[in-house]
């Protein structure tokens, strides 16, 4: 799945691309608003375009503010979830689990995500904000997923520690990862410049990555390391 590129044109091309798995579009589609290629080059926009290398770079609606502008920075850590949730759906599909099917969707929400943090309510125009609305929607799909995996799992009585498995602990990494993006995009849903919905999504998600990492233990037949204070 391709990382977030924070440039208006590609911002549509990238961001807008999985939308859920609702809206299936052609590349030619999504892209034709604007192309980097030359007359002699019809292969399409390059991954470069030298915009940032004074360290600024531009929000969808074109904006350009510092790199470490704390838009940018929940764009990053947003960005980075979705890998770690990437490296984890291997580790799940090599143990044969059914729920991988959930990260895939997950990731391509993650880019819905994305697209609001990266249009600023105060700078946008009503077309990007009709574009890049965050739907409530995968918020109850998690929920339900969470008490679908909870009905199968032992109560949880204490402490756990993150291990069990190479796709548990991945699942426990990207919690934790998770737990970052949610932290740096509060400030911005506070400040009204992204949708409430977005906070929400990842409050819940990592509630969604810890059950899943301990339903990935279960089905592998691990037992939970239990926290026991050092002697």
């Amino acid at each position: 799945m391709a990382s977030f590129i924070i440039k208006p044109a590609h911002l549509r091309c990238v961001v807008r691309t999985c939308r859920f798995l609702r809206e299936p579009q052609t590349r030619n589609t999504l892209c034709s608003s604007r192309s980097y290629a030359t007359e002699e080059d019809n292969r399409g926009p390059k991954i470069y375009t030298k915009t940032g290398d004074k360290g600024f770079s531009s929000t969808f609606t074109g904006e350009r503010r510092p790199k470490e502008d704390h838009i940018f920075e929940a764009l990053g850590n947003t960005d980075e979830l979705s890998s770690a949730i990437g490296l984890a759906r291997e580790f799940c599909l090599d143990k044969g689990h059914t729920f991988t099917y959930q990260l895939d969707k997950i990731q391509c929400i993650l880019q819905d995500v994305g697209s609001n943090i990266a249009t600023p309510q105060s700078s946008a125009r009503e077309s990007h904000i009709s574009r890049t609305k965050f739907a409530a929607q995968p918020i109850s799909d998690l929920e339900t997923w969470i008490d679908t995996f909870t009905e199968e799992l032992p109560p949880l009585t204490n402490f756990i520690l993150p291990a069990e498995g190479k796709g548990s602990a991945a699942l426990h990494l990207a919690r934790t990862v998770c737990r970052r993006a949610e932290r740096s995009v509060a400030p911005i849903v506070r400040s009204g410049e992204a949708d409430p919905d977005v906070a929400k999504f990842l409050n819940r998600l990592s509630d969604y990555l810890f059950t899943a990492a301990r339903y990935a233990a279960m089905k592998e037949g691990s037992v939970e390391t239990i926290y026991k204070r050092p002697e």
